[in-house]
This record gives C-alpha cells, sequence and structure tokens, in this order.
C-alpha cells in the first residue's frame, strides 16, 4: 500500500528570496511549466532598500515528494538566496488584496454596503451605480465575500494573490 504523504496533495506556501534582476521569474515560472506543475498564486517585490533582493511567493499544490522537488528546484537556481516552506516551517501569516466592483441601484446598493461593512471592505470609489471595494484578508473570506455580491451585482474581481510571512522573529532575510 502506497504511503499516504505519496498520494496525499496539500497546498504549500512557498517563500523564495532571489537577485532583483531581469529574467528570474520567467525561470521560476518556468521552471513550474517546465514540469508540470500549477501555480496557484504568484507575488513578487523587492523587499530591501536598494532594491537588490526580492521576494517570491508561490501557492501550489501537489504531495510532499512534489513539493520537496519544486524546493529543491528552487533552490539550484543562481540568483536564489533562500527557499522556504511557510506551511511546514511553523506559523506564518497568509493574506491578499482585493478590488471588486459591484454594480446595482436602490435596495442592492445598500445590500452591497451593508456587507461591505460586515466582511470590513472599504469604498474606494463610488458613483450613483457602482462601488468598488477594497479588501484585505485570507483567500476564504475574499472567496465569501465574492459569493455573497454575486447575486448583488458583482461586475469585476482584481485579487493580489497571496503575501505570506513567518509569525515570530525569525527572517527569510538573515
Amino acid at each position: 500500500m502506497p504511503d499516504p504523504s505519496e498520494t496525499t496533495l496539500r497546498n504549500a506556501t512557498i517563500a523564495v528570496l532571489v537577485e532583483n534582476e531581469a529574467g528570474i521569474l520567467a525561470r521560476v515560472v518556468g521552471l513550474f511549466s517546465g514540469r508540470g506543475y500549477n501555480i496557484e498564486s504568484l507575488t513578487v517585490a523587492p523587499v530591501d532598500a536598494d532594491r537588490r533582493l526580492s521576494r517570491i511567493t508561490i501557492v501550489t499544490r501537489g504531495t510532499d515528494m512534489v513539493i520537496e522537488q519544486i524546493k529543491s528546484q528552487l533552490d539550484r537556481l543562481v540568483p536564489v538566496h533562500k527557499v522556504s516552506d511557510l506551511t511546514l516551517e511553523g506559523p506564518h501569516l497568509a493574506r491578499e488584496m482585493m478590488l471588486i466592483k459591484v454594480a446595482g441601484r436602490g435596495e442592492h446598493r445598500m445590500e452591497a454596503l451593508r456587507l461591505a461593512d460586515a466582511f470590513r471592505a472599504r469604498v474606494v470609489d463610488a458613483t450613483t451605480e457602482s462601488f468598488v471595494f477594497e479588501m484585505t484578508g485570507a483567500g476564504e473570506k475574499l472567496d465569501a465575500f465574492i459569493d455573497l455580491m454575486r447575486p448583488i451585482g458583482l461586475t469585476e474581481v482584481s485579487r493580489t494573490g497571496v503575501v505570506a510571512i513567518a509569525r515570530g522573529p525569525g527572517s527569510l532575510q538573515a
């Protein structure tokens, strides 16, 4: 009988510290696509004062063996400084930001505002026929807000993808 870790899929949030240079993101994405791995979410931005280093946060799904293989292959890329699987290395925080446009009049507008208040979404634009809300939180919370806004008049969604950081004093850059 196969080991459950060889067949059970899990989500992994992987933080990668890299040199901020042209082509590195293409190399990371190429590593995934070339091996048939899927990227559920991807964010990247410079993280130091002189913009020499960037942090890439990748959410992917696979067996423990596949996740280990991904981490090992990422670690071998030349401009990579550190690879960290936040989902295995202890408590961490993961958040997304989204902008969501809802169109409607009358009672639909009032309901959209009530729900936004309950979810702590912020109105960042308003017209007589629509709102744009800004919301930050766990992906599940954002998904729930989207589901509630659909029947009210959801017209468009833009999401950042996951950003994540380990809890406690340790640092990916240390």
